[in-house]
């Protein structure tokens, strides 16, 4: 029994040495997170002070390099931003649903893995090629419809299809993550495929596909190389689909290059503005799950 013991220690020695390794990779990570978060903190800090928070929310118009009276409203960005996020959610939630549907229950074994590949490869497309097939495609398309072309629909198509592998690959992890205990019940009671579907496999996945959702609206919010350009860049409040936006990772990604004293606070101001906006869907995320969590350790 010695060599059981000494292989037993020696695992035991691995295990806290791999333990505290990746304990040492996250306290670095949330080190580097919130070094980030405290340098973008000191940036805003002057236009906190000086320009105020009711000030960038109710000026109406961006003008930060103003000669005569600079303005620095940044509501129409905002809300520019939120925009595009939400139809690029609206887009792909139910396409990327029905994708992961398709491979776990409906595509034969080898299509469904080459379908999966093609979206995992979708995932990895840098955003610039997004972009620039949507400034020499996309955006000449609406343009023939409804001119200018460059506008909010072409910044939601775009966006739409760079978190619809998101969506597609997180759902259908949790359709896998789903015990084949239930499907076997299921089948045992004499549930169809598609009762199996919506009274089974859909309840109990819907915490991660959830988490998905919100995972993939939170990179959607922070998105600059594809959506700057095709957006149309243009401070407003869009009257319709048509008109063209621009988002406020646009406006730090175009100005930050030459701005100076408050202007480029301001721009720090937004970006700050920017994370917390992130931080929402994450922090829903978080909540969701901790919820579910409960909910089963009551039910158990």
């Amino acid at each position: 029994m010695t060599w059981w013991r000494n292989i037993s220690l020696s695992r035991q020695g691995t295990d806290r040495l791999v333990g505290g390794g990746l304990g040492l990779m996250a306290v670095i990570s949330a080190s580097v997170v919130f070094f980030i978060l405290i340098f973008v903190c000191r940036g805003a800090l002057p236009a906190l002070r000086e320009v105020g928070l009711t000030r960038l929310l109710t000026d109406g118009r961006w003008l930060p390099a103003s000669s005569r009276e600079p303005q620095y409203g940044v509501t129409a960005m905002l809300a520019g931003s939120l925009l595009v996020t939400a139809g690029a959610m609206l887009l792909a939630t139910p396409l990327g649903l029905l994708s992961a549907l398709f491979e776990r229950f409906y595509a034969p074994r080898n299509l469904g893995r080459w379908y999966r590949r093609v979206l995992e490869l979708l995932a990895g497309v840098p955003s610039v090629v997004f972009g620039l097939w949507g400034l020499m495609v996309l955006v000449p398309a609406i343009n023939r419809w409804h001119p200018p072309g460059q506008s909010l629909l072409a910044a939601t198509l775009i966006l739409g299809l760079m978190v619809l592998p998101t969506l597609a690959l997180t759902a259908s992890a949790a359709l896998e993550s789903v015990p084949a205990a239930y499907f076997q019940a299921a089948s045992a009671l004499g549930m169809g495929r598609a009762a199996t579907i919506l009274g089974v496999a859909l309840p109990a996945a819907r915490t991660g596909i959830g988490g998905g959702a919100l995972l993939a609206a939170a990179r959607a919010i922070g998105e600059t190389m594809a959506v700057v350009m095709v957006c149309g860049n243009i401070a407003q409040i869009p009257g319709s689909v048509f008109d063209p936006v621009r988002p406020v990772t646009s406006t730090i990604a175009l100005e930050m290059g030459y701005a100076t004293a408050a202007h480029r606070s301001v721009l720090f101001a937004t970006a700050l503005l920017l994370i917390l906006m992130v931080a929402g869907p994450l922090g829903l995320a978080a909540f969701v799950k901790t919820q579910q969590k409960k909910r089963t350790v009551r039910h158990a």
